[in-house]
């Protein structure tokens, strides 16, 4: 399958946004989110960005404020996900101008939207930042 989760946090490791593509329950996102984001939090900057969590590899990275975390299956190339989170990045960074916490607070709707356009049932789709923000863009006239 691929990704399992995307999720956004910030220092303090509350979560931002939380994009699931397996079926877990409330109580079961909770916890996960809560093991892996103390566990790639308490990590330093010098440390490799890929953590074995359960049966996932979690593959974050830090862009100011925010962590990007995405659970992956054990078989995934970390560094095309490392490409993902940049191109993710890269992406809002377009559409909000050099985004930050409260873009996506205010806008999640959007991220959402972004990561529906790029991500179907756990398989990167999209890759063109113009084609993602083409349908937001098509909203935003209206």
């Amino acid at each position: 399958m691929g990704i399992r989760f995307v999720v956004m946090v910030n220092k303090q490791g509350q979560t931002r946004v939380a994009q699931y593509y397996e079926h877990l329950s409330v109580d079961e996102r909770r916890a996960l989110e809560g093991e892996i984001v103390r566990k790639c939090l308490a990590r330093t900057d010098h440390q490799c960005s890929f953590v074995e969590h359960r049966n996932y590899k979690v593959v974050y990275r830090r862009y100011a404020s925010l962590f990007f975390l995405v659970g992956v299956d054990n078989d995934e190339n970390e560094l095309a996900i490392l490409e993902f989170i940049h191109l993710l990045v890269e992406t809002m960074d377009r559409h909000f101008g050099n985004v930050c916490e409260l873009d996506i607070m205010f806008h999640l709707e959007k991220v959402h939207f972004m990561l529906e356009e790029m991500v179907m049932n756990g398989c990167i789709v999209e890759t063109s930042k113009q084609n993602i923000l083409a349908p937001i863009n098509l909203m935003e006239k209206t």
